[in-house]
């Protein structure tokens, strides 16, 4: 039963055909706002404007987590989380493939991540938190320790993407995602490959 449900799962061969399509992924001379730049640029967004793209990469996603022994025994008494709005849409795509009963995002506010849907102690079901994209894996890192100041155990973690140079465990909680992408940063003009190609940048928000 497990290994069918596996087989359920596109490759991360046909997840980039899908991002690409849809614009979510690019190539090019991307500068972030911390200065560092980069050839690739994720804007994850993109991919989620279109139902039927958004449904398969979120029932992708949730076959990653179904097929846990450990979850599945828990199904629909359990929370979807986001870090944040961006993994809103994922959130809401694996909470619905996965029949959960329960969904909440954190936001920043005043430098802190909290959650604004007034959440109590013991209100949270066992969780898993998914984002569209990790990069750098503090958003999670800080949702994590969010949850577990309610009280709530975090069963699962994952996102669409995940860059190699984040995190693959957190708090002993393996993350899981559709593609693990290894992307190249530079931390100055000076060291980028593109820059001294001559390439046009193009600021980009995060």
């Amino acid at each position: 039963m497990a290994a069918q449900g596996v087989q359920l799962i596109p490759s991360p061969d046909e997840i980039m055909r899908i991002l690409k399509k849809t614009g979510a992924f690019r190539e090019g001379h991307f500068v972030y706002p911390n200065g560092k730049h980069t050839a690739h640029y994720f804007q994850m967004p993109l991919a989620f404007r279109y139902y039927d793209t958004a449904r398969v990469l979120a029932v992708a996603l949730s076959r990653k987590f179904r097929v846990e022994r450990d979850i599945a025994s828990q199904l629909p008494k359990i929370s979807i989380i986001s870090p944040s709005s961006g993994g809103i849409p994922v959130a809401f795509g694996v909470r619905d493939a996965l029949s959960a009963q329960q969904i909440y995002w954190a936001e920043q506010e005043n430098g802190k991540r909290m959650f604004r849907q007034y959440v109590n102690q013991g209100d949270i079901n066992p969780c898993i938190i998914v984002d569209d994209i990790i990069r750098s894996g503090h958003a999670i890192e800080e949702t994590v320790e969010l949850v577990r100041s309610l009280g709530a155990p975090i069963i699962g973690c994952g996102a669409i993407v995940r860059f190699t140079s984040a995190p693959n465990l957190i708090e002993g909680v393996p993350i899981k995602s559709l593609v693990e992408f290894d992307e190249k940063f530079y931390d100055s003009a000076d060291a980028c490959g593109e820059c001294k190609a001559g390439a046009p940048e193009e600021h980009v928000r995060f």
